[in-house]
């Protein structure tokens, strides 16, 4: 991606200068202006859409989400870019700027349909994306950027998944727009970062009587993924090999198989054993 500004120029030191990132707050601001446009351009905001941004920081994302006259709330945790923010952005009118944790923040607040946007902070990444959509109140579409091995986890196959597929795959339909080089960021990080698209399902790909449990069983499959499905239920569990094969086979699936080849159905389906058997 080009179009990389320099956080020494003008354009980008009216919203880096006095600012210090956090580095326990996980503070790398996106400042290259193609990328920023890409990111608004892929969450096809109209007029009349209410758009929730995560960790504004800067304020340049923001800056541009206000420009396609959608309602925009922002939550910063960082109470001096919060002061800093409603400041510099008082004259944008669709703009809030709210004091909230995107891993916590109460999504049903927002009392209507909406779009998740945000350059996320990599240490609580995942943590904010499953918040929102596991949340009462999900967003409709998530444009996100991560890290580059979250994003391919993210959007990985049978064979390749991971506990933070499942926990995306199961509610949307996540695709990677492109990839972000460090340099695009002040300060610069050490890893490359790639712009996630999620487009939420209506319900969830499976029916789950609980999703508590569910995601206990899908933990206790990737608790050892080197090792066959059924040496790490065992171990999770601390049940008996001949209990865990007997849930194997009534789900359909493989004794020898791991938990990166399971689709989410078959997830589904295990889950369902174990229920059904009074395991969880």
């Amino acid at each position: 991606m080009k179009g990389l500004i320099n956080p020494s120029s003008d354009k980008a030191s009216d919203y880096t200068r006095g600012i210090s990132p956090s580095k326990g707050l996980g503070q790398h601001f996106l400042v290259n202006d193609g990328v920023l446009n890409k990111i608004v351009s892929a969450a096809d905001i109209a007029k009349s859409e209410v758009i929730v941004e995560v960790g504004p920081g800067t304020g340049l994302l923001t800056k541009k989400l206000a420009k396609t006259g959608a309602r925009i709330i922002a939550l910063e945790i960082d109470r001096n870019l919060r002061h800093r923010l409603a400041t510099e952005l008082t004259h944008l009118s669709n703009v809030s700027i709210l004091i909230a944790d995107g891993r916590t923040w109460d999504t049903s607040s927002v009392g209507t349909s909406y779009k998740m946007v945000a350059n996320l902070p990599y240490y609580a990444a995942t943590n904010i994306i499953r918040h929102f959509l596991e949340s009462t109140a999900p967003p409709t579409s998530m444009v996100v950027t991560v890290q580059r091995e979250v994003a391919q986890s993210m959007t990985a196959q049978p064979g390749k998944m991971r506990m933070v597929s499942i926990a995306t795959q199961l509610y949307g339909k996540p695709s990677i727009l492109g990839y972000i080089k460090p340099g695009s960021f002040w300060p610069k990080p050490k890893v490359t970062s790639a712009i996630v698209r999620i487009q939420l399902y209506n319900h969830p790909m499976i029916d789950i009587e609980n999703i508590h449990t569910f995601f206990e069983v899908v933990r206790g499959g990737f608790s050892n993924p080197r090792k066959q499905l059924h040496n790490a239920l065992k171990n999770s569990f601390g049940i008996s090999a001949a209990i865990i094969y007997y849930l194997l086979k009534k789900s359909g699936i493989d004794f020898t198989r791991r938990a990166e080849s399971l689709t989410i159905a078959e997830w589904g389906e295990l889950h369902r054993a174990f229920i059904n058997e009074g395991i969880c």
